[in-house]
């Protein structure tokens, strides 16, 4: 802001002048204003919801061969994102069989392949919903993406009819 100020331009004469200086004080004179701020605050806020993502890789046995006398290994990731500190389950569903104790692949026809679906690579627990002997993974979230293995096996020597077999499997995330 400006500070006040009175102009008097030119040389005011004694007498004659002072009629006309006092009229000139009036119309070249500077309003005053005064200066200052003033401020205010306000909230900002948000409630963080519990919550998570998944996401899921393709487990991907390759070629199997039932005379190798070998089981058929493979593995998958599961990616969980859960707000920092939320406690959670990974399950897993039985896949179109519908059975987490005993999951099957099909060729689309009458045909299936099983095989089960592992915690560990020992493939000594079940992963599955929980229920009928099967277990589910637990952990807590980090608030950043946790990468979790499925261990895949085909047990050995299933001299199935050749071809392509599949099986769609739901990850669930419980929180």
């Amino acid at each position: 802001m400006k500070p006040c100020t009175l102009a008097l331009p030119g040389k005011v004469l004694a007498g004659k002048a002072l009629a006309a200086g006092a009229l000139a004080l009036l119309f070249l004179a500077q309003p005053c204003r005064a200066s200052g701020s003033v401020s205010a605050q306000f909230n900002v806020t948000a409630t963080v919801l519990d919550n998570c993502a998944v996401s899921a890789g393709d487990l991907a046995f390759g070629n199997y061969s039932a005379g190798s006398g070998t089981a058929a290994t493979a593995t998958s990731t599961v990616q969980v994102t859960c707000t920092a500190s939320l406690p959670y389950t990974i399950a897993l569903d039985g896949g179109a069989a519908a059975d987490v104790t005993s999951r099957t692949m099909s060729d689309g026809a009458s045909h299936t392949l099983g095989y089960g679906l592992y915690t560990s690579a020992a493939y000594s627990t079940i992963w599955g919903d929980g229920t009928g002997g099967t277990s589910t993974v637990p952990g807590t979230g980090s608030g950043s993406a946790q990468s979790v293995t499925v261990y895949g096996r085909i047990p050995a020597s299933q001299f199935v009819t050749a071809g392509s077999y599949a099986d769609l499997v739901t990850v669930t995330v419980n929180y």
